[in-house]
């Protein structure tokens, strides 16, 4: 899996994150994942086109001492489709982005 990871997360770090990211984006079913909804702005032709599987997410895995910006766009509307990929440049500096204000916004060492 493609993706920007931030390791040795302190306890207290871990915490301020997983309180941020439960305020913002809610909890999942499965404990410590995050659906981040991409802008619709940075959809490529194909995901724009695609009307039927939006809204597109990366996912952020929270885990004790590491957070992992998940690259794969997807759809939570279907498992496999033309539309679900890597990435692109753009959404991926996206992605870094939202990651580094995350540590910014708490004014997390990283």
């Amino acid at each position: 899996m493609k993706q920007y990871c931030i390791d040795e997360l302190r306890p207290d770090d871990y915490e301020k994150i997983k309180g941020y990211l439960d305020e913002r984006f809610g909890s999942s079913q499965m404990e410590g994942i995050y659906w981040v909804p991409l802008d619709s702005d940075l959809l490529d032709q194909v995901q724009g086109a695609h009307v039927d599987c939006q809204p597109f997410y990366f996912a952020v895995v929270l885990e004790p001492t590491v957070i992992a910006f998940e690259f794969l766009i997807r759809t939570r509307n279907r498992i496999r489709c033309d539309c679900i990929r890597y990435a692109n440049e753009a959404q991926r500096d996206s992605i870094i982005r939202f990651g580094d204000s995350i540590f910014e916004t708490l004014k997390i060492l990283a």
